[in-house]
C-alpha cells in the first residue's frame, strides 16, 4: 500500500482571511469553510488553513513550491495582492523567487518547466 499527498495545511490565526487570499492568488473560485478549518480546493494541490492561537514566529520548516509561465508577472501580481518578496535565486539553470503570504508563510515561485 502507498500513501499519497492530498492536502497541505497551514496553521494561521485567521483561516478565512488567509484562505481567501490564497484562493485569489491561485485563481480559485470559493473556499470550503468549516469554521476552524478552511479549504481552498485548488487542483492538483488542496490547501487547508487551520486556526491556531499563536502567530508564526520562525521560518517555515516546510513550504510550497509553485511554477509560473511568467514568473516576473506573477510575482508582481502576488505582491499587488499583499505578498512580500524575500529573495531571488538561481542555481544550475533554475530560477525562483521566495515570497511570503500576508501572514508571513514562505513559498517559492519558479519558472515553469524548470523542475
Amino acid at each position: 500500500m502507498r500513501i499519497s499527498p492530498e492536502m497541505i495545511t497551514i496553521d494561521c490565526p485567521d483561516p478565512q482571511t488567509l484562505a481567501a487570499w490564497w484562493a485569489t492568488a491561485l485563481g480559485v473560485d470559493g473556499t470550503q469553510d468549516y469554521g476552524e478549518f478552511v479549504v481552498v480546493p485548488a487542483t492538483p494541490l488542496v490547501l487547508g488553513f487551520q486556526r491556531v492561537p499563536e502567530p508564526k514566529t520562525v521560518k517555515n520548516r516546510v513550504h510550497i513550491d509553485f511554477a509560473s509561465p511568467d514568473r516576473p508577472a506573477d510575482v508582481e501580481r502576488l505582491t499587488g495582492l499583499g505578498a512580500t518578496v524575500l529573495g531571488e535565486h538561481s542555481l544550475h539553470g533554475l530560477s525562483w523567487t521566495v515570497l511570503q503570504d500576508p501572514e508571513g508563510n514562505e513559498f517559492c515561485l519558479a519558472d515553469q518547466g524548470a523542475h
